[in-house]
């Protein structure tokens, strides 16, 4: 059936045997037109015996902005290794190492199925064209002004890539029939509350930091358009991501590297406060699974009680993290005992903007596509160490 992609949800295996998937599912596929698009449903019978639906997934023609950093790298590759077809846009903006950014894309470019396209998101006129020239199926954006510290200094940079940025791709998704926009929000958007764990049914009305803010800001925006357009939109809200080729402002990145060079780390909240720290094998995993599910109008919709997480529109919120928050001394300690040595720990107060601490509750996205995060600290922490050691030839 020429023209036809298939909406799929989660379960996706790493290596996709399409030929197999294929003769497994022709007797349970039936053909459905959604928001203007011709699509092919799939259902297995393995999924249906646990009561959740399955779409098996074809390769798909796919947009990842900020494909040279940390998470967009890291889901491209993992898209590229199941048979997908990646655009990679990124600015190469200077708020880190761009020959970190640099070397990411490197692995991305090496393979044929991937390509590159350095603009930035605040420019309307290239994100529009690049949209009406590839028409893409799927959009994943993950591009963004990055760090709730560095908003403090730099608040403008926030507005043009967080709020402007999204909303070109917005534009981009809703004159191009984009089947499924997935974005990247953020647990900062919690803010002031206290209430644990954090739950997508709950309001995130006080955020702390303006990035936070840009962030919830993106929410209501992908909502808007859902709600007008019919554009089914999904947003990730990601709790503390670690891992191989991380960022440098990340407090992992800037603990190993002062550890291995002799010098003193801050430890801000006195190592105290507690995170939802979450590997970044899992955090792609969760991205690809919900890609793969196309959101849908929710059927319970009460406006009577409207809950934040869904809508009469198609869209949708996740939490995305571990579900097994880590206070700092803990990982601290983790990382001294992998690099043999001990921290001198500078402890200071809690910086402006942070949060105490953080806990996803992640039911829903385990409920709706089978997120499992399976990676624990001791294992994420070595892993990183390895690859920072080997990166730049540490000890």
């Amino acid at each position: 059936m020429d023209g036809w992609i298939t909406l799929a949800r989660g379960f996706c295996c790493e290596k996709r045997l399409l030929a197999a998937a294929a003769d497994e599912s022709r007797q349970n596929e039936r053909p459905i037109c959604y928001a203007g698009r011709n699509f092919l449903q799939v259902v297995h019978p393995r999924e249906k015996s646990l009561g959740l639906p399955r779409y098996t997934a074809v390769p798909m023609k796919l947009l990842v902005t900020g494909a040279a950093g940390f998470i967009g790298s890291a889901t491209a590759q993992r898209l590229l290794d199941r048979g997908d077809e990646v655009v990679g846009l990124d600015n190469l903006n200077e708020y880190y190492d761009v020959t970190l950014k640099h070397a990411r894309l490197a692995r991305l470019q090496a393979q044929p199925a991937f390509r590159f396209v350095h603009a930035d998101l605040a420019d309307n006129k290239a994100v529009a064209a690049l949209f009406a020239q590839e028409q893409f199926e799927r959009v994943v954006h993950l591009g963004a002004q990055a760090g709730v510290r560095y908003s403090l200094k730099d608040p403008h940079s926030y507005i043009q890539s967080n709020i402007v940025g999204m909303l070109n791709v917005l534009e981009g998704c809703r004159h191009n029939a984009i089947a499924h926009l997935v974005y990247a929000s953020s647990s900062s958007v919690y803010g002031a509350s206290s209430k644990l764990p954090y739950s997508v049914h709950e309001p995130a009305s006080h955020p702390v930091s303006l990035y936070a803010a840009t962030k919830r800001a993106n929410e209501l925006m992908a909502h808007s358009y859902s709600s007008i357009f019919r554009l089914p939109t999904t947003g990730l809200r990601f709790f503390t991501v670690y891992g191989p080729w991380g960022r440098p402002d990340m407090a992992l990145f800037l603990f190993t590297r002062a550890i291995l060079e002799g010098r003193p780390i801050d430890v801000f909240n006195h190592g105290h406060h507690k995170r939802d720290f979450t590997y970044i094998d899992d955090i792609v995993e969760g991205v690809v699974r919900v890609l793969d599910r196309v959101a849908q109008p929710h059927p319970r919709w009460d406006s009577a009680n409207p809950d934040p997480a869904y809508s009469p529109a198609p869209y949708r919120l996740y939490n995305i993290g571990s579900n097994r928050p880590i206070e700092l001394l803990r990982y601290i300690e983790v990382l001294e005992n992998l690099l043999g040595r001990k921290a001198e720990k500078i402890m200071l107060p809690m910086q402006p903007g942070d949060v105490a601490d953080t806990f996803a509750d992640v039911r829903e996205l385990h409920e709706d596509t089978g997120y499992r995060p399976m990676t624990p600290i001791e294992v994420g922490v070595r892993n990183f160490v390895d690859w920072f050691r080997e990166y730049y030839r540490e000890g």
